[in-house]
Parts: structure tokens; C-alpha cells; sequence
């Protein structure tokens, strides 16, 4: 059987944690900052696990990840 592609958009925007469980980082930290809260801002920054609902289709564009 041949060989999958990983996604590589998707693979520089996901890591694995040691359970497995897929992290990515929070939208909306990019641009047009001075409006947002600098306790909204400090939020953006931590990372966050993928909900359960997006795992399946994740692992399918990243098999080796």
C-alpha cells in the first residue's frame, strides 16, 4: 500500500502532546489588537486541545503526526 501524505499546512499548525491528545494555537492574535482586552490577548496566546468533534478528520490529514 502506498504511503499517505501528510497535510503540511496542517502539520505546521498542530502538535501531539504526550497522551496523544492534538494542541493548536488560538485564532484572533494576529491583527487589530489595540481594541482587545490585554487579559483577552494573554488568553490568546496559551495553547488548546482540538475539541473531540475535529479529532477524526485531523488524524485523517495527519497520519503520522
Amino acid at each position: 500500500m502506498a504511503k499517505l501524505k501528510t497535510s503540511r499546512a496542517a502539520a505546521k499548525r498542530f502538535k501531539v502532546t504526550g497522551s496523544g491528545k492534538l494542541m493548536r494555537m488560538k485564532a484572533y492574535k494576529s491583527h487589530i489588537l489595540t481594541k482587545k482586552s490585554t487579559k483577552r490577548k494573554r488568553n490568546l496566546r496559551q495553547a488548546a486541545v482540538v475539541d473531540s468533534a475535529n479529532v477524526k478528520s485531523m488524524k485523517k490529514i495527519l497520519p503520522y503526526l
